[in-house]
């Protein structure tokens, strides 16, 4: 495994980094496809013996449980120094009010929270999971700089928002002199391009890691358009981001097959290969429900691709509406 840095930090990360939203308890959070402890100790394992140290999950997913999995698995195979942990903030805990948000209040409650579950003192990268309009972006910056002065964030990193947003929390940040965020976690793959028109190229420019959720399109860049899986059948967020593009969609994913069929390769490989050939992108994050997808996911870091084969890939892509902002 050959280590990137994250964007312009001096923290050394694998180029995969293991998303955690595929583990959780399947009877809390909604999310009936995901894997116990049981299930997801062996993908854990395999992630740590291939060199992966990056490992991503939210105080959401699996209503904590992902959480929960996650940090004992980590604490049974890994050493604490060996690990970058990385979690997020702002999706809802509990109903009510202050019980979401990216308040001081929900901040402040919420580091804890996550670092009780893991059983960690601190978290490595602490991303706010979406954009807070009911926040003034000052209060949400200090309250990230106060966690990572306490020591318990090492690094501060973003996900899904608009590029002019995020460019106001930067300039905001350093205006203040708080910590800046270093990361970005956006919607980013062969079938949703969007982010190449302001939010790739802002990142590129400040020195911004890119870390690209869902690269292989909730799977369907992984096989054939019409196979559904367990996960697809209860992913109505995920059916909601290519509703309205599926014939242009469709081309995209027979153009993926086509060339992983030329060199012999899986589809996932071609597009993870892609990703990794795209400016200031760091890690994509992928999710995995089996040792075996795990396996061939790493393995497509011996991909190369051809600057043909980049071009044909991208050849059948049309623009879409931006999605996976709240």
């Amino acid at each position: 495994m050959e280590y990137v840095k994250l964007g312009a930090t001096g923290l050394d990360v694998s180029p995969l980094c293991l998303g955690g939203m595929s583990f959780g308890d399947p009877a809390r959070g909604g999310d009936p496809w995901t894997l116990d402890e049981d299930g997801s100790r062996d993908i854990v394992r395999r992630a740590l013996d291939h060199g992966i140290n990056f490992f991503d999950t939210a105080n959401a997913y699996s209503d904590g449980s992902g959480e929960e999995i996650l940090g004992r698995l980590l604490r049974q195979f890994a050493r604490r120094d060996e690990v970058v942990v990385a979690t997020k903030v702002f999706l809802p805990m509990r109903s009510g009010p202050n019980g979401s948000g990216l308040s001081r209040k929900a901040i402040l409650a919420e580091v804890d929270n996550s670092l009780r579950r893991l059983g960690l003192d601190h978290v490595d990268l602490y991303q706010v999971h979406r954009w807070d309009h009911r926040t003034p972006i000052e209060e949400t910056l200090e309250a990230l700089h106060d966690v990572v002065r306490a020591g318990k964030v090492r690094y501060l990193g973003a996900s899904s928002m608009y590029a002019w947003q995020f460019g106001k929390a930067l300039h905001t940040a350093r205006l203040h002199g708080w910590t800046p965020f270093v990361s970005m976690q956006n919607y980013y793959n062969l079938m949703y391009r969007e982010e190449e028109r302001e939010m790739l190229p802002l990142c590129a420019d400040q020195g911004i890691g890119v870390l690209p959720w869902s690269p292989l399109a909730r799977g369907k860049l992984a096989r054939e358009w019409t196979v559904e899986t367990t996960r697809a059948r209860h992913d109505d967020f995920g059916r909601s981001l290519y509703a309205a593009t599926e014939s242009a969609d469709r081309r995209v994913v027979e153009r993926v097959g086509e060339i992983a069929a030329e060199l012999c390769v899986t589809r996932a490989q071609v597009a993870l290969a892609w990703l990794r050939r795209q400016p200031a992108v760091t890690a994509p994050v992928i999710g995995v429900t089996s040792v075996k997808h795990l396996d061939e996911t790493v393995a497509s870091l011996d991909v190369t691709l051809s600057d043909d084969d980049l071009r044909r890939l991208a050849e059948p892509y049309v623009p879409h509406a931006v999605v996976g902002h709240e």
